[in-house]
């Protein structure tokens, strides 16, 4: 088991070896999560929009250090570092959505988180597997997308601007999914590949996303914007 988890992977156009500093693009750009986790800490207590807003600031921090491992501790094991946190940040902040930006109770809101993931999984699991080579394994990404742009225009419908917040990041994800699936396919021409832009841009996306958190996330209980009046 040890010895499979050990296993050196090579995935992106930068890695030409196992080595440690194998991937320097890679690895230094994964302080724009650091960089976009640290600021949305700030950001929330500036505001003092609560204990859930600011673990999610954390997570994104989170995000940054699990990548920074893959990228440079690159094997079977540390991959897990890269995609947990993601998959939970993208889990959470959809609850955040539910409760604080459109104000559901935590009975509706369960309700709808599954019945959404239950369908935006089927979707992911419907690509076929030509798509999922030709996109580099973007494909995965999806159910976060689509959680961006649902419940990105489900906010906004109702007047809140966290909303747009949402949209915009759904709209940046965009970009940096571009990246990503670019990056084997640059290789030849520029060994440096794109997938450290994917961490740029998702980094940029993610302060986006912690800007709406810190500004509209108090909850709906008095006011209609997403703000305790």
């Amino acid at each position: 088991m040890w010895q499979t988890l050990l296993t050196p992977v090579d995935l992106y156009c930068e890695r030409t070896g196992p080595g440690l500093w194998a991937e320097p693009a890679n690895a230094l750009t994964n302080l724009a999560f650091i960089a976009a986790g640290l600021w949305g800490v700030w950001q929330v207590r500036r505001y003092k929009t609560g204990t859930f807003a600011e673990v999610l600031a954390w997570w994104v921090v989170a995000i940054g250090i699990g990548s920074t491992l893959f990228h440079t501790f690159a094997s079977k094991g540390t991959i897990w570092a890269d995609i947990l946190p993601i998959a939970g940040f993208t889990l959470a902040y959809t609850l955040f959505n539910l409760r604080r930006f459109l104000g559901m109770e935590w009975g509706k809101a369960i309700l709808v988180f599954v019945a959404f993931y239950v369908v935006a999984g089927l979707i992911a699991f419907a690509v076929p597997d030509w798509l999922r080579q030709a996109s580099n394994g973007t494909t995965n990404y999806l159910p976060p997308f689509l959680a961006l742009a649902f419940f990105g225009a489900w906010v906004a419908a109702t007047g809140n601007r966290a909303g747009w917040y949402n949209l915009t990041g759904s709209a940046i994800f965009v970009v940096s999914a571009i990246c990503r699936m670019i990056d084997p396919l640059v290789c030849p021409s520029f060994p440096l590949g794109t997938h450290f832009l994917w961490h740029v841009f998702n980094g940029l996306m993610l302060a986006v996303l912690l800007a709406a958190t810190a500004r509209f996330g108090k909850g709906r209980a008095v006011g209609s914007r997403g703000v305790r009046e």
